[in-house]
Parts: C-alpha cells; sequence; structure tokens
C-alpha cells in the first residue's frame, strides 16, 4: 500500500462519514489527505494530522474527528490498526499483506514506477545551458546541464511533454570580440583587451587556418568573418561533443541568429510599438516595462536604430510560444537575477500570464576542492574549470549526482577527493553500489535455480511481515511522492537525497534479512517473497538514478 493508497482510503471514509451525516465538513472532503512516515517506528507505519486541519471546518474538537476516522478505517482493506493520539494525531498500520503487494506492483510497473500525470497536457520548453559559443563549457554551465537534464526527466515522468532546447548565441558583440581573439592568436598578436584567452583559442585558431590557409592573407574584415563563421562552428561542436559525453542531449539547438535572419526581432519591437508599450526619449526607444513589474524601463531600441539584447529574447519568447509551449521555463545562474524582471516583464506586455507561461529557475554557484583547497582554473581555458575538468576529475556519473545532489539555491563546494573514492562515504558510489549489490543477489537466485517473481502472484506478500521489510516497503512507496514533489517545486535533489536514504535502508534490511536459502530445509515462499523485494528495490534505485542521468550498474 502506497501513501497515495491511503490516502484514498482515508478521503473515502471521510466521504462516507459526511454522507451518513456523521460529521459535517463547511469546506468539503478533501481531494487529498496528506499521510507521512512517523519519525518513531512505535507510532505505526503511517500517520496524519488531518483532524486537525478540519477542526474548524466540522465545529468539532481534533480528536472527535480522529476518532469518528480511526473507527472507519479501521476495518478497511489492507489496515492492521488505527489509533489517536496527541492533540488528534492518527497513527495508522498497515497489513503485511497489503504492505507486501507493492514489491509485485513494482515489478509489474518496471520502470514506469514512479511516473504520474500532474502534468499531463503540459506542452514545457526546458531551455539550459545556452553558453555563448566562445570558450568551452564552465563548471557553472556544467551544472545547468546536469540540473537542467535532470529537470526534463522529471517533468516528463509526470506527463508533460517536454523539450530541451539551447539557445545558441550566434549574434553580437561577444561573436565579433571571439573572432578578432581568434585571428589575433593566428597571427602571433597580443590578446586584444576585450578579447577571449586560453589555449583553446591558440588551438582554434590553428584549426581556421588549416581549414582555410588564405585566410591570413584577407583584410583583417574578411579575415574576421571567417574566423567568426569557422571558430563558432569548431567551438560549438565542442560543446555539444562535451554535453553527448556528459549524457545531455538536446531537442533543439536554436540560433539567435535566425530571430535576425527571419526579421522575427523587428515583428517583436513593432509589436510591442503598435501596442502603445513604448516610448521614445533620447533618441531611443524604450519598453514600458515598469507598467510590468520591471524596476526601470529598457532600451529595446539604441539610438542609431540597432535592437537591444532584449529585442532577441522578446523574439525568442514569441517563437517558444508559437511553437505550442505553455510553460517557457529557462535555468540560469545567480549573475542573472537582473533578468528575471525584465523576462516577466516581457511576458506580461506580450499578454501573457508570467506565473503560467513564464519560469525562470536561478542556481547558486559551484567551487572545486581539491585537498581541501580552491581549485582555480584550468589548464586549457585559462582562467575557468570546464566541463572536461570535472570529467575527467570524477567521472560523468559522480560529476551528474553531486552537481544535482544538492538544492539549486546553494553554492556548493565539490571535492574532488571525495566524489573520486570508491567507498560508502561517496554518495553517488554508496547508491550505485546498492544497484550492484541488489543486482548480485539476484544473478546468485538464478544460480541456485530460485526464480525471481515477476510481479504479484509470485510470491506470498503477506510473509514479508519483519520491521526491516516494512521499513524496506515504505521507502520504495515513497518513490512517486518524492518524484512528483521533485516536479512541482523543480527539485531534482529530492530524488538523489531520496536514493541515499532508501539506499541505506536496504542495507540494513540486508544486514537482518537473509534473502537466499542456505539449506534444503528453509522456508522458500519467505526467500521468494524476500527476492521480490530485492527485485522491486532494484527497479526503484535504477529508476531514480536514471531521473538523474546516472548509470545504475550491475557489477562494481
Amino acid at each position: 500500500m502506497t501513501p497515495e493508497q491511503l490516502s484514498q482510503t482515508l478521503v473515502d471514509a471521510l466521504s462516507r462519514l459526511v454522507d451518513e451525516g456523521a460529521l459535517t465538513l463547511a469546506g468539503g472532503v478533501p481531494e487529498q489527505i496528506r499521510v507521512e512516515r512517523p519519525k518513531v517506528e512505535a507510532h505505526g507505519d503511517y500517520a496524519t494530522g488531518v483532524a486537525m486541519q478540519l477542526a474548524g471546518s466540522a465545529r468539532r474538537s481534533p480528536r472527535e474527528i480522529a476518532q469518528l476516522l480511526a473507527d472507519r478505517v479501521a476495518d478497511a482493506a489492507g489496515i492492521a490498526s488505527a489509533e489517536v493520539a496527541g492533540p488528534g494525531f492518527l497513527h495508522i498500520r498497515v497489513e503485511a499483506g497489503a504492505q507486501g503487494a507493492l514489491a509485485g506492483e513494482i515489478l509489474a510497473a518496471g520502470p514506469d514506477f514512479g511516473r504520474g500525470d500532474a502534468m499531463a497536457g503540459h506542452r514545457v520548453n526546458v531551455e539550459f545551458v545556452s553558453a555563448n559559443p566562445t570558450g568551452p563549457l564552465t563548471l557553472a554551465s556544467t551544472r545547468w546541464a546536469a540540473v537542467g537534464d535532470g529537470l526534463a526527466r522529471i517533468l516528463a515522468s509526470q506527463g508533460a511533454e517536454v523539450a530541451r532546447e539551447y539557445y545558441f548565441n550566434d549574434h553580437g558583440t561577444q561573436i565579433e570580440r571571439y573572432a578578432r581573439s581568434l585571428l589575433a592568436s593566428a597571427r602571433g598578436l597580443p590578446t586584444p583587451d576585450d578579447g577571449y584567452a586560453g589555449a583553446y583559442i591558440d588551438e582554434i585558431a590553428a584549426a581556421v587556418v588549416e581549414r582555410e590557409p588564405s585566410v591570413l592573407d584577407k583584410s583583417d574584415p574578411e579575415a574576421e568573418e571567417v574566423f567568426r563563421r569557422e571558430g563558432v562552428e569548431l567551438m560549438f561542436t565542442e560543446i555539444k561533443t562535451s554535453l553527448h559525453g556528459f549524457g545531455v542531449e538536446f531537442d533543439v539547438f536554436f540560433h539567435e541568429n535566425s530571430l535576425h535572419e527571419r526579421g522575427e526581432v523587428n515583428e517583436a519591437v513593432a509589436r510591442l510599438r503598435q501596442g502603445g508599450l513604448t516610448y521614445e526619449a533620447d533618441g531611443a526607444v524604450w519598453l514600458k516595462s515598469t507598467e510590468y513589474g520591471d524596476d526601470k524601463d529598457r532600451v529595446i531600441v539604441r539610438s542609431d536604430g540597432r535592437p537591444t539584447y532584449i529585442c532577441s529574447d522578446a523574439a525568442y519568447y514569441l517563437d517558444k510560444r508559437r511553437r505550442g509551449f505553455d510553460r517557457v521555463m529557462i535555468v540560469l545562474g545567480a549573475d542573472h537575477h537582473g533578468y528575471i524582471g525584465r523576462y516577466r516583464a516581457l511576458a506580461a506586455a506580450f499578454g501573457d500570464d508570467p506565473e503560467t507561461n513564464l519560469e525562470i529557475v536561478i542556481g547558486q554557484m559551484v567551487n572545486l576542492l581539491q585537498d581541501g583547497r580552491p581549485v582555480r582554473m584550468s589548464k586549457r581555458a585559462g582562467a575557468v574549470i570546464t566541463i572536461d575538468d570535472i570529467v575527467g576529475a570524477i567521472g560523468v556519473d559522480a560529476a551528474r549526482y553531486a552537481l544535482t545532489r544538492y538544492s539549486i539555491d546553494s553554492n556548493i563546494d565539490i571535492d574532488l577527493d571525495l566524489w573520486s573514492r570508491q567507498s560508502n562515504d561517496n554518495p553517488v558510489y554508496y547508491v550505485q553500489y546498492a544497484h550492484a549489490r541488489l543486482s548480485s543477489i539476484l544473478r546468485n537466485a538464478g544460480e541456485l535455480g530460485i526464480a525471481v517473481p515477476a510481479g504479484s502472484g509470485g510470491y506470498d506478500p503477506a510473509v514479508l511481515d519483519h520491521a526491516r521489510e516494512g521499513d524496506l516497503l515504505r521507502a520504495l512507496a515513497d518513490l512517486p511522492r518524492v518524484v512528483q514533489q521533485a516536479a512541482a517545486r523543480r527539485e531534482p535533489h529530492r530524488v538523489a537525497r531520496y536514493l541515499e536514504d532508501t539506499a541505506a535502508t536496504f542495507h540494513k534490511f540486508y544486514d537482518e534479512c537473509r534473502v537466499l536459502p542456505m539449506g534444503d530445509e528453509e522456508a522458500i515462499d519467505l526467500h521468494r517473497a524476500r527476492l521480490a523485494l530485492v527485485a522491486a528495490t532494484r527497479v526503484v534505485v535504477a529508476v531514480g538514478l536514471g531521473l538523474l542521468g546516472v548509470s545504475a550498474p550491475e557489477r562494481m
């Protein structure tokens, strides 16, 4: 029995009490009732404080309401007991058979266990990373790659139609500075004052010259154009390769330059002007963004007639909405807080509700530590740490897990010594080892000729009545709720912490409950049931790791 099933049992009991006139609820029967696992084992398998929440609506004391509920659900299918405690808590114990049946439900669902429909019918565009193609992906971009991909996986698991999108900034001054930097390197000149430096610039400049040997014979403007075109292509190919190696695949690579080429930038400006949402001052065109909650009005067309960067944002937002996305989600770093007000103002100016159609997720920074000291820079990129640096130090799985394990709102320190260690104090190793151990148990069962149940019909769930078996079953039952909350709150780290807790619960179970029989006289029914529980646990751990884009090894 899952918390969701128990919640429905309580809702049904309340509905019957209301229908029979035993209870009056001014606000009606709630659609869901929150049940939790109590911290004290003696308090039962689950607890709810719903009686205290309904006391005002019912004009009854919480303990009276809790007792009515206890009397009604005590005889419900799968409930062993229901007791009132304290000011009105209801403590519930689930029958071993009802609890043990969960293992079969998980095995029948397989990789689909934990999926839900809370976001069904929604089309969500998740834009993340979107680093300028002027250098390798930095450590900050690597965090957004891990978090953005994890969010996309989790949202999709709850029924949303999700598109992963990378906004390719191939238009503007940063590209011009990049081209000048490449040209200077190719000609053996110092890096321009506003240019990009690092060994990668020398590498790409040399690659461009190898592609087009005559480029250095051209005038500076002509040569810069070649370095711009070829250099951007080479850098973006490297970025795509790094992301692919990191396990992050995008559905769309959207080129900013296409917005200008197709006239969408001018169209967005015209729409704002025609709607009376702009004014002219100091020779420039301004958006009345303060009327939509921004902290100041924004220039959208400079005095020389050139559109500002916010015009590309406007055109890009409209393009996403035209493609049918009802939710535009953008994952950005901490240095983009000022972006929120102006983007929300744009959405509102175009007639959308920023609360519904737009979501900007802001994350904090990452530091790498080694030997207790900060790792300052990449040998190749010069002033920054790159995706290849962290992957090279601890591997893809550890990097993805480490970058997703913490709340997006928190600054994090990644200890390279810890995350490269093959020991239980390394969180990703601890979880992956649990999966490998589960797989080993099932292989050993096969070698002993014991069939592992594939569903609810292959074992007796009622024999799973050991306390540690109950702990593990309740941990497995939490996965759907954890994933739904991770999706609703945009917090993929909840899945990582859940996996660690579940791995710990499994290890405690395995320490106290022998899974494989040692001789012919053993109770085979019990061991077959425990094998079903082991197989179900492996499914849950694999599902959780998959939501974070981390592999689930069968051997370690």
